[in-house]
């Protein structure tokens, strides 16, 4: 297993802090305006990534409106495959100046592609890496064309069992992939937190001994935030400038705010999450003096025995540690000690 992966100089992996993908999808809602401005909100908010889907109705279904292509149910209900990716898709003319965005904002951009040509057209542009979305995790041949370019892949498992992950990983090996991460996934739109049983994720990690992450379609950031701490490196999650705007992904897409939160949180979790560590903190120096200790609580008499009732264990902490005060009572002191002195081992005999 890769400690890390590398895309476009940012390392991966569990020494280094979550990588934030902001998956722009359908969100554009047929302006490239609407895009570009994700994609400052996205800058901003400090996310590492953005993500295209680069798909056209006919490289994804074809048109026909038989039953095998009618959508019942759901948030696309009464609309055909090819109708509602018509909708969706994002131009390919659009590509190359989404892009040119992205290098004047400073901002990783990359996509998920669906078939060959969407391939052919990422890879005229330069894209440093690749997102193999879940429904197409088990096109094993898309997943080794992919593989091909020599770029860091990232595989989503929604709704694919333990055998059909394996076969997409070992597509991506053989194809000649060397930088690989699989992120834990459902699909749906939007998923319950309770479908996604993050246990999953350190599993998955020691199963197939790779890099992990997740894509999450919940409508919040806490199963994400809760994610980091089960080691996901990466975390993939729709973005939209309004959840109420109409698209077909707005509504279980995070807003501006909202990513800014995730952002900000993943990085916390991340950091929170350190390492086996049972030594005393940088923060807690500064508090030692007020652990409980020995302290004389009456004046004491040089020849008087030190009893219950002038030695106590109270706070601060400059006396004697309380696990000898069974040793220090009925032991004589051998000089007068005033109320309010630590007692240390030198006061009694």
């Amino acid at each position: 297993m890769n400690e890390f992966i590398t895309i476009d100089g940012r390392k991966i992996g569990k020494d280094h802090p979550p990588y934030i993908i902001a998956e722009l999808s359908a969100n554009h809602n047929g302006d490239i305006n609407r895009a570009f401005k994700i994609m400052e909100e996205a800058k901003a908010a400090g996310a590492d990534a953005i993500k295209l889907q680069t798909y056209r109705a006919d490289t994804i279904t074809i048109d026909c409106d038989s039953e095998d292509f009618q959508i019942h149910g759901g948030l696309w209900d009464g609309q055909t495959l090819f109708n509602l990716y018509k909708g969706a898709q994002m131009p390919w003319e659009w590509h190359k100046p989404l892009f040119e965005k992205a290098k004047e904002l400073g901002i990783t951009i990359f996509s998920s592609p669906f078939d060959f040509t969407a391939v052919d057209l990422l890879e005229e542009l330069g894209a440093p890496a690749y997102k193999i979305a879940s429904f197409e995790a088990i096109d094993i041949p898309l997943i080794k064309y992919v593989a091909k370019t020599g770029k860091p892949m990232i595989i989503s498992t929604g709704m694919a069992d333990k055998q059909e992950i394996q076969e997409a990983i070992d597509a991506a090996r053989e194809g000649g992939c060397k930088e690989l991460v699989v992120l834990h996934c459902v699909s749906g739109y939007p998923a319950p937190a309770e479908d996604y049983n993050l246990a999953t994720i350190p599993d998955m990690a020691n199963r197939f001994g790779i890099i992990t992450g997740l894509s999450d379609h919940t409508i919040d950031n806490t199963t994400a935030i809760a994610s980091v701490v089960l080691g996901a490196n990466v975390i993939e999650k729709h973005v939209t400038l309004d959840r109420n705007g109409g698209g077909p992904d707005d509504s279980f897409s995070l807003e501006p705010e909202e990513l800014v939160a995730l952002c900000r949180d993943a990085k916390t979790a991340w950091m929170a999450l350190g390492t086996v560590n049972y030594e005393r903190k940088e923060s807690e120096k500064g508090n030692v003096k007020f652990r409980r200790s020995l302290y004389v609580i009456k004046d004491i008499k040089k020849g008087e025995k030190l009893t219950s009732e002038n030695v106590k264990s109270i706070r601060p902490g400059y006396g004697l540690a309380p696990k000898y005060y069974e040793e220090v009572i009925n032991k004589v002191a051998n000089r007068n000690l005033a109320k309010g002195t630590p007692l240390k081992d030198i006061y009694f005999n």
